[in-house]
Formats: structure tokens, C-alpha cells, sequence
């Protein structure tokens, strides 16, 4: 387990990653908040789904849920259909037109990361991704087992690329 130090220092970094949040929400079209960003990726991902899941995939409430799909039905980025096996429910479809919007946001974003990370070498980009999967991970775990009865983690053979970069400095 690292010291207690390696984490203060982790949550002064996750209160510092609230600047590329707000950067990538920034290119954000107006009309697509990071939110309904959340529910199409979702749905692109995992296909076809009730609502209820997607709450669950969201970690967030029904409430907030059904905002996100009707601000993005009323822009025709998925459909609502009735729910073969329980007509009370609806099943959620992306569109064509949200699947186009969709390959938009991946294409900017994209662009956007490969701008702001080219001096970082493929292996640093893919250790930050794996790092960053490992992280969420441990967070799901919690959230299913409770931290009492999560898994240890496998060591991760994670080497760092040697680098004669010297570190940024903040002001």
C-alpha cells in the first residue's frame, strides 16, 4: 500500500484533471452536454437497453437518467421503443443521427488529445490509459462488493519510459 503522501498528492491531481474535464466539455457542441455525451457512448457501447441499466451504467439516479434520454430523443440521437417483454418499458436506440454525432465528438476529441499529448511517446499515452482503466476498475469494484470484500489487485507490470523531458512547473 503507498503512503499516505502518494495519496494526498493523488487528490491533488484528481482536483487538478477538473481543468481537462472542463476543456473536453468545452468542445463539446452546446447542444450535446457531457451528460448526454455519457448516455450515447454508453449505448454505442453496450447496444439496445432499458433505462434502467442505463441508470445503472450512469452510477446516477432515474431522475437524472430520464433528463439525459429525453433531451436526447427530442434531438433524434436515440428512439424509445416499447419493450417486448414488459410494454411499460422502453428500450433505448442510438440513430443514425447519433451514431453521426458520435463520430463527431470521438473525431474531435481525438484530435484534441493527440494536440495536447504530442510530446507523450504511444507507450506513455497507453500506460495512462491502462492506469486510468485500473483506477475506474478499482472504483466498480467497490461499488459491487463493498471495500471490505473487494479483490486485491494484480500487480501491474507497468515500466516508465525513460525521458530527458524536465517536468512542467505550475505557477
Amino acid at each position: 500500500m503507498a503512503e499516505q503522501t502518494r495519496y494526498e498528492e493523488l487528490i491533488r491531481q484528481f482536483s487538478a484533471f477538473g481543468a481537462v474535464k472542463r476543456e473536453v466539455g468545452r468542445m463539446m457542441p452546446s447542444e450535446c452536454p457531457s451528460g448526454s455525451a455519457a448516455v450515447l457512448i454508453l449505448l454505442e457501447r453496450h447496444g439496445d437497453m432499458r433505462m434502467s441499466k442505463l441508470s445503472e451504467l450512469l452510477a446516477v439516479d432515474m431522475s437524472v437518467t430520464s433528463r439525459h434520454v429525453a433531451h436526447i430523443a427530442e434531438r433524434g440521437w436515440i428512439v424509445r421503443s416499447p419493450d417486448p417483454a414488459d410494454k411499460r418499458s422502453r428500450i433505448l436506440r442510438l440513430t443514425p443521427a447519433g451514431r453521426a454525432l458520435l463520430d463527431q465528438l470521438s473525431r474531435r476529441t481525438c484530435q484534441m488529445l493527440a494536440e495536447r499529448l504530442s510530446d507523450w511517446s504511444d507507450a506513455e499515452v497507453a500506460q495512462l490509459t491502462a492506469l486510468m482503466a485500473r483506477l475506474r476498475a478499482s472504483f466498480d469494484d467497490t461499488r459491487a462488493h463493498g471495500p471490505e470484500l473487494r479483490p486485491p489487485a494484480p500487480p501491474a507490470p507497468l515500466v516508465l519510459e525513460q525521458t530527458t523531458r524536465t517536468p512542467a512547473t505550475t505557477t
